[in-house]
């Protein structure tokens, strides 16, 4: 068995010699570019997975908090954080399946970044294909509308001179940038100060939070209505299911069959931000932030907020990228220009790709509740059911099983074990994430529609303080009795 596996590792990673001769440097220039922007490590693949998946949603989930109540809260991010780790560990085994045959077939991938559509057309056909491209390119250009949506509701809090969405124009452009960023090679030295951002956020929140102390009157009355409930519970669906770029970041290795446990790891971490952080908001704060579903309306205006949330939004920047660079791919792959190798016709190319999404980010401001409605409609089937379903019908014979690059776990239960948690994954997520998710997630986005209004100028910020009108100045008392 051993030698199998050795076999299989020299098979997938074969392509991958000659980028990794490449990035052998010859001198300081080439060192300094390969330290900071040439990633393809076991190392770079932990930090795009956690960094990507812990973003704007750490400021949401207090919000989720008090839909939930405490218990709820933490109960939920355990269970969607290992039922999104069994599903990336998924889509890992399905596309070093997918890889390593069409390698045996002498398909050369030195200029093609494989997707997860594409995977699914090489596994299961071209009706899954479309279904998978369908939900994943609706879930990554929301997921980049939500990051833009953040950008301009976060900002507002340093500088609130200028509405949110006149911050989303602006922030549009910004995002626009990421264009020049050929693949997930290079996003090493923005995953890791994209986490390290994120940590300093998670720990100012609990710490600011544990100093603030209780509110006067605080409340923690949730849960309290259902449509709430379920709302909250999808919001964390959403967060922790951010590996929709799973595929794009194992391509980007040298040795893509190392990334098995690379997600466990990534959620682990991650839990050690968002449990404390969302537990400690939620105490000081109560039923407050179910009108404030960003965290940061709630904290005291000081420099140390100032600074989280300048480094959340250079954070949302960054997973603007991760989840907009997948569409660019897409839409080279659509036009003919992927493997074009002059990146700024390719920039050029891809710019249609972000007006979409900054024209989706002025209708539906929505931070917080938009979250869940992507979560319940879109993540449910993206990331959690047809990866599953998508495991379950790949190996569905005897032969396939036997002949399988990679088998599941043995103190899983082998195959056994493996298509009973898929199959507890379809049901729940179904159930609970699209049925249960959706019909509140929906519920609670049509109020905000009917509550601000679409195009609304500046979602949650608080009415202007009306200036007292100046006291009335009565002309003195004249005497008009005429003398005679």
């Amino acid at each position: 068995m051993e030698n199998g596996e050795k076999a299989v590792e020299t098979v997938v990673a074969g392509n991958y010699v000659e980028m990794e001769n490449e990035g052998k440097a010859s001198d300081m220039k080439s060192k300094l570019s390969n330290m900071f922007w040439h990633g393809g490590s076991v190392y770079d693949a932990w930090f795009s997975c956690a960094s990507n998946q812990v973003a704007q949603v750490l400021l949401t989930l207090p919000y989720s908090f008090s839909q939930l109540g405490m218990l709820s809260g933490i109960l939920f991010q355990l269970l969607y954080g290992l039922l999104g780790s069994w599903t990336a560990y998924l889509i890992s085994v399905l596309y070093v399946e997918y890889r390593t045959r069409k390698e045996r077939e002498k398909v050369n991938f030195r200029n093609h970044v494989i997707q997860w559509f594409e995977v699914l057309d090489g596994l299961l056909g071209k009706h899954w294909r479309n279904v998978g491209l369908a939900f994943n390119c609706t879930f990554l250009l929301f997921g980049s509308v939500i990051q833009l949506i953040a950008c301009a509701s976060n900002i507002y809090y340093i500088n609130d001179n200028l509405d949110k969405r006149t911050w989303t124009y602006i922030f549009g452009a910004c995002c626009a940038t990421t264009v020049f960023i050929p693949s997930f090679h290079n996003y090493r030295i923005w995953s890791f100060l994209g986490l390290l951002m994120t940590t300093y956020t998670a720990w100012y929140l609990t710490i600011a939070s544990i100093l603030h102390g209780q509110v006067e009157g605080v409340k923690h009355s949730g849960p309290a209505k259902l449509v709430l409930y379920f709302t909250g519970a999808t919001n964390i669906l959403y967060t922790f299911g951010g590996h929709a770029v799973t595929v794009e970041i194992m391509h980007a290795m040298w040795k893509p069959q190392k990334f098995k446990s690379i997600y466990l790891f990534a959620t682990i971490y991650v839990l050690t931000l968002t449990l404390p952080s969302a537990s400690a908001v939620y105490w000081a704060f109560g039923d407050l932030l179910l009108n404030h579903s960003n965290a940061f309306a709630l904290l005291p205006k000081n420099l140390y907020r100032d600074f989280a949330v300048v480094l959340m939004l250079i954070h949302q920047f960054i997973t603007f990228g991760f989840a907009c660079t997948p569409l660019y791919f897409v839409w080279e792959k659509l036009i003919g220009m992927h493997e074009c190798r002059s990146m700024c016709k390719r920039a050029a190319a891809r710019l249609p790709v972000v007006i979409p999404i900054w024209f989706l980010a002025i209708i539906f401001p929505f931070f917080g509740p938009i979250n869940s409605t992507v979560g319940s409609l879109l993540v449910s089937f993206t990331v959690y059911i047809i990866p599953a379903l998508a495991h379950v019908f790949t190996f569905r014979s005897a032969a396939a099983r036997e002949n399988a690059v990679e088998q599941p776990p043995r103190f899983l239960g082998r195959w056994t074990g493996a298509f009973t948690i898929n199959a507890f994954i379809v049901v729940w997520v179904f159930v609970v994430g699209f049925g249960f998710g959706g019909w509140a997630s929906m519920i609670n986005f049509v109020h905000q529609i009917d509550t601000f209004g679409l195009f609304t100028k500046c979602y949650q910020c608080p009415l202007p303080v009306m200036a007292a009108p100046p006291p009335i100045s009565h002309p003195p008392h004249l005497n008009h009795t005429r003398r005679l």
